[in-house]
């Protein structure tokens, strides 16, 4: 409800779905499909926007947070080299978060997850050598995903971020009125790129 009130882009949502409350993780398809979606200058402007505002939720929201790390580690690993960029620009908002506090009502402190994903993320944008080694490797695992993928459905070739780095405004504003027609589905964007 509060995607439709705040009039929320499609990239927007799907960044507040993989950062939800839910006690459970973001989907790897999910996250899949943003990091695909951080090729498109509109929709990066939109990821990062809604990434650095869920990063900055506090106490109860805990999961904001610790959802909007790992989307972010796994966006610098296989999306636009242009995420890593920006988080080493603002790597002191990631920083800060090794400090990060809340214990919930049943004395737990949950805080605790944030802190140690923040020292991870901070270690890696710190490390150029690693950040290269961990992008090559998360790559060709999802390149293999999507051969894997594609080999199932057809002989064509994925066009949508995975046959190319770089996605065109066109196939994202496509995916979109996809999305639009088949409400509620529980058909995805990656799924449409193979029906077009």
């Amino acid at each position: 409800m509060k995607n439709i009130v705040h009039n929320y882009s499609d990239a927007e949502v799907k960044v507040r779905e993989a950062t939800s409350n839910d006690p459970w993780g973001p989907p790897s398809s999910l996250m899949s499909n943003i990091a695909d979606l951080t090729f498109n200058v509109v929709a990066f402007s939109e990821i990062m926007g809604m990434v650095w505002k869920r990063l900055n939720d506090h106490g109860k929201n805990w999961r904001h947070v610790y959802k909007a790390l790992t989307l972010l580690d796994y966006l610098i690993k296989t999306g636009s080299e242009k995420v890593s960029q920006q988080c080493k620009e603002n790597i002191y908002t990631v920083q800060t978060l090794k400090d990060f506090q809340y214990i919930d009502r049943d004395g737990k402190d949950q805080g605790i997850n944030v802190r140690e994903r923040a020292k991870q993320l901070v270690a890696l944008l710190k490390d150029e050598e690693r950040l290269r080694q961990e992008r090559a490797h998360a790559l060709k695992t999802k390149e293999r995903m999507s051969q894997v993928t594609t080999g199932l459905g057809s002989n064509q070739q994925s066009t949508f971020g995975r046959g190319s780095s770089h996605p065109n405004l066109s196939l994202y504003s496509q995916g979109e009125e996809f999305r639009k027609s088949r409400a509620g589905s529980p058909v995805s964007l990656n799924e449409c790129e193979y029906r077009h």
